[in-house]
């Protein structure tokens, strides 16, 4: 019989039974660092990319620190979105099924789009963990409905997503009604500049895990690009999607507006395509979301609410319609397939516009193959080392235009300027003298 190596954090019998059903026989590393501490009633902050196993890290020890007996609020956990919180809403749930009747673990999630007035009559009985957006939980504990004042312990997951969202004043409200001597666990994949004072205020020196991958995205997972030359897009992606003929596929665009235009247009070609996107009303959403677990859609249209906020099982491949302006978004949109010793495929339509971001994602250390569409089939060509060669020689201009121009001994303002037009100019007469000499 395989032995659980969680068993050495010495986690209740039931706990340890739900890890064998899901077949987790060992920790993660944020897990093996991060599962002690909380244990201990440490403080900490915890970064790392996604697909790491960070749920489990704090999901375990505080069902362990959980005491049924006291039937009042023990733990709050808070995520940036209604999708995310569900998510971890229902692994808790997964786990606390295999509690005894006499030690029964009640979890209750918060979250906007329900019925608040028929959320405040349930709470007659204070729930032992929340789970919840800052907003929700803010709303209830202002209608005295929600007692988190006995709390001892609030996670907040996603916390760069909270900030870009807007949610730290509502996290505040939510932090200040806790204990002083309160217990905060702050998961990110940064730590913005804005986001430091909120922490300061609550966590005093707290402990950083910083999970460095040596690969920016998995091992298993090939990335490759496409390019658009001029062809129309929307095209370009549907004929990628039926040569692929993916077991699941998500679309990635970096609007809502943009992600309606191409899911429309996939439609119209005949492909039945799912959509995620903040327009979306509460039950549009939660109907979708269904319909994608249950395997109802090939092909999902997103925006990167989902490659932060959403855990959807089996995608097989990655399709980035557009690169995200945040080039950290495009490892988050990749970390939804290829995960579990899966293997994934990353596809990125591209055109001459995106060769500085294609740069900074190589300097990520993200290996690209350039492969194109002849005819319904993909190709591998070496036009990867034909765009490098250019990106060189566009730089050896740049030098060489510098050398020429002449820096005024004495600056003034706008000479920068100045300089750049001189370098633009002497590129142009220079291209014209190549061309003539072809």
């Amino acid at each position: 019989m395989t032995v659980n190596q969680f068993e050495r954090f010495k986690f209740q019998p039931f706990i340890i039974e739900s890890l064998n059903q899901f077949g987790f026989f060992g920790p993660t590393e944020i897990q093996n660092k991060m599962i002690p501490m909380v244990l201990k009633g440490e403080s900490a902050i915890g970064q790392s990319q996604t697909g790491t196993g960070k749920t489990f890290a704090f999901v375990l020890p505080i069902l362990e620190k959980i005491n049924p007996q006291r039937q009042e609020v023990q733990a709050v956990i808070t995520a940036p979105t209604r999708e995310l919180a569900s998510q971890i809403y229902q692994q808790i749930l997964k786990v606390t099924e295999h509690c005894s009747p006499d030690q029964a673990i009640m979890t209750r999630c918060y979250i906007g789009g329900t019925d608040k007035q028929r959320t405040i009559e349930k709470l007659k009985v204070q729930p032992h963990i929340v789970v919840g957006t800052p907003g929700r939980i803010k709303d209830l504990m202002v209608e005295q409905a929600l007692f988190i004042h006995t709390s001892s312990i609030l996670v907040v997951d996603e916390a760069d997503m909270m900030l870009d969202m807007g949610f730290i004043e509502d996290l505040d409200q939510v932090a200040a009604k806790m204990p002083e001597n309160l217990q905060m666990l702050v998961f990110s994949a940064t730590i913005p500049e804005k986001l430091k004072p909120f922490l300061k205020k609550y966590m005093d020196n707290p402990k950083t895990i910083q999970i460095e991958s040596k690969n920016r995205s998995a091992e298993n997972l090939e990335h490759f690009l496409l390019p658009s030359r001029h062809r129309n897009k929307k095209q370009l992606v549907h004929d990628a999607l039926v040569a692929y003929n993916p077991y699941l596929a998500i679309v990635f665009t970096n609007t809502k507006k943009m992600a309606e235009e191409v899911a429309y247009f996939l439609n119209d070609k005949g492909l039945k395509v799912g959509r995620v996107h903040g327009d979306l009303n509460p039950r549009e959403r939660k109907k979708m979301m269904k319909q994608i677990q249950d395997l109802e859609y090939q092909y999902i249209v997103a925006t990167d609410l989902a490659s932060r906020g959403i855990d959807i099982e089996g995608v097989s491949h990655i399709i980035n319609y557009e690169l995200p302006t945040d080039l950290d978004f495009y490892i988050h949109r990749v970390g939804r397939t290829a995960r579990a010793g899966q293997s994934g495929i990353a596809l990125t339509v591209f055109d001459t516009a995106d060769e500085d971001a294609l740069n900074r994602l190589e300097k990520m250390g993200i290996q690209f193959k350039y492969t194109d569409l002849k005819q319904g089939e993909f190709i591998e060509t070496d036009e990867r080392n034909k765009r490098k060669t250019r990106v060189r020689k566009e730089d050896e201009a740049d030098k060489k235009a510098k050398s020429l121009v002449k820096k005024p001994q004495k600056v003034k303002p706008g000479y920068k300027k100045k300089m750049q037009w001189e370098m633009d100019k002497i590129k142009k007469r220079q291209r014209r003298i190549d061309q003539r000499k072809k």
